[in-house]
């Protein structure tokens, strides 16, 4: 506990580069500075990743509405795609290039295919590492005026997607076997416990859950979840708790509004993710981000290419325009964030413009146009 302790004193940098959603600083620090590098003549400087499937449309309506509400951003747009044959070291180098300047960046998900061809870590992968994008936040919240099975909910994920699962270490240890490695580490299981509590805090957040399944993995989620509840030692003012990866999951489902904050491993916040955009309307509507010590990239909830409707003009813009508000907010923009956030909201509220996911009838481009109509 007490090397614990001097971990977290020893922390000069703070765990993300600056606060996300309604967090606000209280006075000057490094992480506002270092959203300041990517801003010149005037404008900040962001990143743009289209990605695969719907991506690039959806990156349409973000462009769109931001002229339309006169936003002071520039883009810098690379392509990074293993589908399109847009893949290779030097893409990642200059798209890496790009956020070591700019400090924050808007992105489309990047499909991974399932076919092998030697290299076991996807660009998707290769790009998180690189960055150092250890916290994945994923805000879910019910829409207003969007009825769905579960209403008035306001939950949110917090998973570690350096690790875990998500390794690349995988082997054939003799034809016909695969070995796969699940890596947990003190370290960065301490270090995403103490990014949900500091969240947890700085939102005046009630509760965090740690999920889990270390009644079977001993080892590997036991430490993860060892490290949970140490860190908790250290918020006697949050309350903690703990909860299987399976029973989870059923909660979920039954009653949802038992959770606050939820901390876990890579994978099993992979599948919340997912699993909880379903309960407020669909990975459609769902914004995320993820953060770095340095670095804020901002990506919908859950991350799902939608290649089947790609030219379809039926895509569902509202979670990649809700992710543009957010980080809008990230860069101190926040007249720019509330005026594009509430035209969004209006929208879904009044009813009359949605997508076929929603069970309308509207194209991409009409929710687009109605978002800008309804900027105030």
């Amino acid at each position: 506990m007490a090397a614990l302790r001097h971990f977290l004193r020893s922390t000069q940098k703070p765990l993300w580069p600056h606060i996300s959603h309604t967090w606000r600083p209280v006075c000057s620090s490094p992480a506002v500075q270092q959203v300041e590098v990517g801003k010149l003549d005037g404008a900040f400087h962001v990143t743009m990743i289209p990605g695969d499937g719907v991506g690039p449309e959806l990156m349409h309506s973000v462009k769109e509405v931001f002229k339309a509400a006169d936003v002071p951003v520039e883009f810098e747009e690379h392509h990074l795609s293993e589908v399109q044959n847009m893949a290779s070291k030097e893409k990642l180098e200059q798209v890496l290039g790009s956020m070591q300047a700019n400090k924050v960046a808007i992105k489309g998900k990047i499909h991974t295919p399932m076919e092998y061809k030697g290299e076991l870590a996807s660009y998707e992968m290769r790009l998180r590492r690189k960055l150092d994008l250890f916290a994945n936040v994923v805000h879910v919240k019910s829409l207003p005026g969007y009825k769905t099975r579960h209403n008035n909910l306001d939950l949110v994920i917090i998973r570690e997607q350096t690790e875990g699962e998500y390794s690349s270490l995988e082997h054939e240890s003799v034809s016909g076997v695969i070995a796969c490695l699940k890596i947990i580490t003190r370290e960065k299981s301490n270090r995403i416990a103490k990014f949900a509590f500091d969240y947890a805090t700085k939102k005046g957040r009630a509760k965090v859950t740690a999920v889990h399944k270390a009644n079977i993995m001993k080892l590997g989620d036991g430490l993860f979840l060892q490290c949970c509840k140490e860190v908790a030692e250290l918020y006697p003012k949050i309350q903690f708790d703990t909860m299987i990866i399976d029973n989870c999951c059923m909660q979920l489902v039954q009653n949802p509004y038992q959770f606050d904050v939820l901390v876990m491993p890579n994978l099993y916040g992979n599948i919340i993710d997912n699993l909880a955009a379903g309960l407020v309307g669909g990975a459609g509507v769902v914004p995320g981000e993820s953060y770095s010590s340095e670095y804020a990239v901002f990506e919908t909830g859950a991350r799902h290419p939608f290649a089947q409707a790609v030219g379809r003009n039926i895509a569902n813009p509202t979670a990649m325009l809700l992710t543009a508000t957010n980080m809008l907010r990230h860069l101190n923009l926040e007249y720019h964030s509330n005026l594009i956030s509430d035209a969004v909201k209006k929208v879904i509220k009044q009813g009359k413009v949605r997508t076929t996911d929603m069970g309308g009838y509207a194209t991409s481009l009409d929710y687009t146009q109605a978002v800008i109509s309804n900027l105030n």
